[in-house]
C-alpha cells in the first residue's frame, strides 16, 4: 500500500502562502479528526463533495451507491476516470479519495438507499450529504435523518439549475416542509431525463460540502431554513426562506433534544 505524500513534487522554494494554507488545513483537520460523513450517491454532487470533505480532513467517509461507472458519467462525476467504466462507483470513488489522502477511512456501501435501509445506512455518521438523483430517495433520507436526529445537506441539479438546503431535524424546516404533500407525490424530471451541466454539479456539491463542514466544526450552517438556488443559464443566484410547516408529519415526530449536532472545539473559519 502506498501512502499519499501531499508535498510530492513541491520544491523548497514553494511560496509562503502554501505554508499558511498548510497551517490552516492542519487546524481544520484537528477540528475534524474524529468526524464522519456519509455521501449518498457517488455521482455529480457526491464526487466533488467527497473530495472536499477528504481534503478538509474528515476522518471517515461513507460512500453509498449501487451503480456502476458509464461513459456519460465522466462529464460531471469527477471521482471516476475512463479506466473505471464498468466498475462500481463506490470502488472507483474510494480509490480516488485514497489518492487524495491515504489518511481518510472510506466505507464502501454498494447499495441503493431506500426507505427500508436508510436508517441503517445513515446511523454511523455525523452528517449526511445527499447526492441522490430522485425525490423518492431524498424523502427516504429526510425521514431517516429526522428519526435519527442526523443533520443532512440536500442538493439537487437539473440542466443549468442547482439548489442546496441543510436540514437540522427539529431545529429547521425539512424537505417535506419544502415540497408539501402534493410535491412529495409528484414525478418530475431527473438527471437521466433532462441532463446536467457538469459545472453546476461541481458548484452545488462543493456548496453542500461547505455546509457539512460547518456542521462538523460546530458552526451554524448557512443554508438551514433557506433554499439556495443558482441558475447558470440566467446568470442568477439567491435564496428563499423556508419555514417549518406546523403540520409536517415528520417534524412533528422529532424530539429536538435528540438532534445530534456535533460540537467541537476550534473553528474552521
Amino acid at each position: 500500500m502506498s501512502l499519499h505524500n501531499p508535498r510530492a513534487g513541491l520544491t523548497d522554494e514553494a511560496p509562503s502562502a502554501s505554508v499558511s494554507a498548510s497551517t490552516a488545513r492542519m487546524s481544520e483537520k484537528s477540528a475534524l479528526a474524529d468526524s464522519s460523513a456519509l455521501i449518498v450517491g457517488v455521482g455529480g454532487l457526491g464526487c466533488p463533495a467527497a473530495l472536499a470533505l477528504a481534503a478538509a480532513g474528515v476522518a471517515r467517509i461513507g460512500v453509498a451507491d449501487h451503480d456502476t461507472v458509464t461513459l456519460d458519467n465522466l462529464a460531471r462525476q469527477i471521482l471516476h476516470r475512463t479506466e473505471d467504466i464498468g466498475r462500481l462507483k463506490v470502488d472507483s470513488g474510494a480509490d480516488s479519495i485514497f489518492r487524495l489522502s491515504a489518511e481518510v477511512g472510506v466505507d464502501k456501501i454498494p447499495q441503493r438507499l431506500t426507505r427500508e435501509n436508510a436508517a441503517r445506512i445513515v446511523a454511523p455518521y455525523d452528517v449526511i450529504v445527499d447526492g441522490s438523483d430522485n425525490l423518492a430517495a431524498k424523502l427516504a433520507l429526510n425521514d431517516a435523518c429526522a428519526a435519527a436526529g442526523k443533520p443532512w445537506v440536500m442538493g439537487g441539479v437539473l440542466r443549468f439549475f442547482g439548489q442546496v438546503m441543510t436540514i437540522l431535524p427539529g431545529r429547521s424546516a425539512c424537505l417535506r416542509c419544502l415540497v408539501g404533500e402534493e410535491g412529495a407525490n409528484a414525478r418530475g424530471l431527473d438527471c437521466g431525463d433532462a441532463g446536467v451541466f457538469g459545472a453546476v454539479a461541481g458548484f452545488v456539491g462543493m456548496a453542500q460540502a461547505a455546509d457539512a463542514l460547518r456542521v462538523l466544526g460546530g458552526l451554524e450552517p448557512v443554508w438551514s431554513n433557506r433554499l439556495m438556488t443558482a441558475d447558470f443559464r440566467a446568470n442568477a443566484a439567491g435564496s428563499v426562506r423556508v419555514a417549518q410547516d406546523p403540520d409536517c408529519p415528520v417534524c412533528a415526530l422529532v424530539d429536538r433534544r435528540q438532534t445530534k449536532i456535533p460540537v467541537r472545539r476550534g473553528a474552521l473559519v
